[in-house]
């Protein structure tokens, strides 16, 4: 799962339309405009929370430059909310009422006198307007026109081994704007990017496996290495395939025929098509038909080296490759972002919702919600929100790091998984039988122990917490009125008597240890370049792997399913879903044997083996019923019919 900040990765009528904060940000009027100034409004959550007195490290020079953008509110905000809310509740007279998305510009966009007048206090102010879209104002200009156009001070501030600007205050607008601004992005100039010269790199290194492998789950025992939980266990699968996986979630007859599914990513691999084609011939997947698989890129690509471009390959051909095996027959669209930062990552889901390119959208990128800035929050959920009202439904990863403690020291969900007009994916490990039979799964979370030097015993047995599906419970954003009743809540209220947001609503495969098979061209030692094999997992697979399922889901239903989530919790506790729990067979844990290349890719440099311990996710625990690993379940053989229309 990839990043979109700096760790290399409106309404009333639902809840958490908007972030709430708990009581991190100081908001507020700036003491110049309070008094005898013409009236302002705030804009909350404009001044990010590490922008505190004790980092403060001065006035921001007034010639410094500032690339900013300001977002509309639309003519209708609450109206929006409540609409997306109404199309996408199955219990709602409105359900499936949706909008094309001329008619949402028509009855949610603003109004030219609007944008005429957001222009007009910009370009007064000093700044230039650089760009105009249905949803924002591209400005740009120095930090002396931002102020005065924005009504606070910025400073620079000390934010980890960095200094960056930032508002003093919350920016503010002028009140006879009435409303028209949603909020502004960069005034801060931390970096907000994804992690995953300005032309693409060539592939990254190669990655392969080393074996012995399982075909099917516990299909080849290591006979010859320690027990492990007082057994022998098999070796890792080679990874499952299309077919495998089809059976397993309950694909049945259904392709995804008719079905538009979209994936963003940041960057494009330069041989996505020929390796889909050639995967799919080698795995009995369909063929991709003429015109089946299309592109949207940008015209140029920025901070490729920053951004770490070619490692974004791997992620867009694990995704196509996820959705083309579980559903063959589905359209599919790769919308490829210019950078690995957030404004071209909105720009890549407003691309999907502005001309409605697809119906299900895949996002296996995101980061942890500490890096959140309400102000994107917002920006985010306002495209999530006119995507419900066309019927789009928006699909996120909920992360590769368990409660994110061993990674950044506190607890914490991953976002944007974290919206709560989202649906967050979460992670299993998945024992496919012989036969392609469904055996169990578990919450996927693993351990990892190393061989010994002689072979005997596992090194530290059962090991240290290695990765894991993210999961928890929100700190900002409020608990949305489909978990309540299925969420329990003492993770509803975990952070806040009044209740939060808690991730993941739905799960599916992501531990790499029982993962997916991925074809794709990479540059081997040599410098040459061919295609390769290698097992992948992590909740980039998880997503890929349910929005296929949803374009399945909706082939059944004959129609568009739009923001599922309140769909998926309606059917919580029947037979469309696998109860996914730690211990599924009863054992006192679970494990397979994996050995893998040193270097990565061959046996030169020699090989290393280890044990790997399923169901183990940091502090998280997957138990009956809901639970923060993996939400109401996966998907069983029940799930896809459950959508037939009665």
């Amino acid at each position: 799962m990839r990043s979109n900040r700096a760790v290399p990765r409106a309404g009333a009528a639902m809840a958490a339309a908007l972030p709430v904060l708990a009581g991190a940000l100081a908001f507020g009027v700036p003491a110049a405009h309070a008094a005898g100034g013409p009236a302002r409004d705030a804009l909350a959550g404009t001044r990010p929370a590490w922008a505190t007195a004790e980092a403060d490290r001065g006035a921001a020079p007034d010639g410094a430059r500032v690339s900013a953008r300001v977002y509309l509110a639309g003519r209708d905000a609450a109206g929006l909310a409540a609409y997306a809310r109404a199309v996408s509740d199955p219990g709602s007279p409105s359900y499936g009422e949706y909008l094309s998305a001329q008619q949402s510009r028509a009855r949610f966009g603003a109004t030219p006198a609007q944008v005429a007048a957001v222009k007009a206090w910009l370009t007064s102010a000093g700044l230039k307007v650089t760009s105009v879209t249905p949803r924002y104002l591209a400005v740009s200009g120095d930090v002396a026109a931002a102020e005065k156009a924005f009504g606070t001070q910025l400073h620079d501030y000390a934010k980890g081994a960095g200094t960056y600007r930032a508002p003093s205050a919350a920016a503010t607008v002028p009140a006879g704007l009435d409303g028209a601004v949603l909020t502004v992005t960069g005034l801060d100039n931390a970096p907000h990017r994804a992690r995953a010269k300005d032309q693409l790199p060539p592939p990254d290194a190669v990655f392969r496996n080393a074996g012995p492998f399982s075909s099917s789950y516990g299909s080849n025992i290591a006979r010859s290495l320690p027990s492990a939980y007082g057994t022998k266990v098999p070796y890792a699968v080679q990874g499952y395939t299309g077919r495998q996986l089809r059976a397993a979630y309950g694909a049945g007859g259904y392709t995804g025929k008719g079905v538009r599914v979209a994936v963003t990513d940041a960057y494009a691999s330069p041989t996505i098509a020929r390796d889909a084609a050639r995967y799919a011939k080698k795995h009995g997947d369909a063929a991709w038909k003429s015109g089946q698989f299309t592109q949207v890129l940008p015209g140029e690509y920025t901070r490729t080296e920053e951004c770490s471009a070619a490692g974004w390959y791997g992620e867009e051909t694990l995704d196509i490759e996820a959705v083309h095996a579980l559903a063959p027959a589905a359209q599919v669209t790769y919308v490829g972002a210019a950078s690995c930062y957030d404004d071209d990552l909105l720009d890549s889901l407003g691309k999907v919702v502005d001309n409605h390119l697809a119906d299900i959208v895949s996002n296996s990128w995101g980061d942890v919600e500490a890096s959140q800035t309400p102000d994107l929050a917002a920006a985010y959920d306002q495209v999530f929100q006119l995507g419900a009202v066309e019927g789009i439904g928006f699909y996120f990863s909920s992360g590769d790091d368990g409660d994110e403690v061993a990674n950044t020291g506190t607890k914490q969900v991953d976002t944007p998984a974290n919206s709560a007009w989202v649906t967050a994916v979460g992670g299993t490990s998945l024992a496919v039988g012989k036969g392609d039979r469904y055996l169990w799964e578990t919450g996927w979370g693993t351990l990892k122990a190393t061989l010994s030097a002689d072979g005997s015993a596992w090194t530290d047995f059962p090991g240290a917490f290695n990765s894991g599906a993210g999961g928890g419970t929100s700190r900002t954003v409020a608990e949305p009125y489909y978990q309540r009743g299925v969420v329990p809540k003492a993770l509803a209220t975990a952070n806040s008597a009044a209740g939060n947001r808690v991730v993941p609503d739905i799960s599916a495969i992501a531990d790499p240890n029982t993962g997916f098979r991925v074809g794709q061209t990479q540059t081997f030692p040599d410098g040459s370049q061919r295609y390769s094999e290698y097992r992948i997992g992590g909740t980039s697979l998880a997503a890929p792997v349910i929005a296929g399922v949803q374009a399945l889901a909706q082939q059944a239903r004959g129609g568009a399913i739009g923001f599922a989530n309140p769909a998926i919790y309606a059917r919580y506790g029947s037979a469309a879903y696998h109860d996914v729990t730690d211990r599924p067979t009863g054992a006192a844990g679970l494990a397979v044997a994996r050995v893998d290349y040193v270097n990565g890719y061959d046996g030169a440099e020699g090989l290393t083996t280890s044990v790997r311990s399923l169901g183990e996710d940091s502090s998280l625990s997957a138990v009956r019923g809901y639970d923060d690993v993996t939400g109401v379940g996966t998907p069983a053989r029940g799930y896809v019919p459950s959508f037939r229309r009665r």
